[in-house]
């Protein structure tokens, strides 16, 4: 092999992993307040490749969080999703987000999933509002009093992390309108 192909093959190699370092999101961190009332301290990346740590980085007065477990599980957040973006235009202090919530995994797992999940996302709202968790799944879901993982969990979260509403499952008409009801009776700024 000449030396040419040999600086190429070197170039490629720490190319490519330079890449992988930056595309690659940070392992999700998590601290557990013991209050089930309270949603915990937990970061994770967009698809945006932005990191947040929640609750802190709520951008809402009010936010609507759906938590999935399982890649199936995003068919059912779809059917939240056009009441969630009417929410935001009537009750201008609340924003929705999606929480894919994924066991903890190698770097290159984790790049592979959300940049796949990235691509396949192409409106820019819905991958800003998209933050995948790489955490242990039963310890959250032990604190927020998640029962399984079998469907997907709305919860209405103050700017601090108080969780005031909660709802399992796909869309459907009471649990849209007893949220609507909930929200007709908290003041938004």
């Amino acid at each position: 092999m000449n030396q040419a192909v040999l600086i190429l093959i070197i170039v490629l190699v720490i190319g490519g992993a330079g890449l992988l370092w930056y595309i690659s999101p940070a392992k999700s961190k998590m601290i557990i307040a013991n209050d089930e009332s309270q949603f915990p301290k937990v970061s994770g990346f967009n698809l945006d490749r932005q990191e947040f740590i929640f609750p802190q980085d709520f951008e809402g007065d009010l936010n609507l969080v759906v938590v999935a477990f399982q890649q199936e599980h995003q068919a059912l957040v779809n059917t939240w999703i056009p009441f969630m973006q009417k929410l935001e235009k009537e009750y201008p202090g609340l924003i929705y987000y999606e929480l894919p919530t994924i066991q903890e995994m190698p770097a290159i797992s984790r790049t592979f999933i959300n940049e796949g999940m990235r691509a396949g996302i192409p409106d820019k709202k819905a991958r800003e509002r998209t933050i995948t968790l790489y955490i242990d799944k039963e310890i959250f879901r032990s604190a927020l009093s998640i029962p399984n993982e079998q469907t997907i969990y709305l919860m209405l979260v103050e700017q601090d992390g108080g969780i005031i509403w909660r709802a399992a499952g796909a869309y459907d008409d009471a649990t849209a309108s007893g949220l609507v009801e909930f929200l007709e009776g908290i003041p938004l700024n």
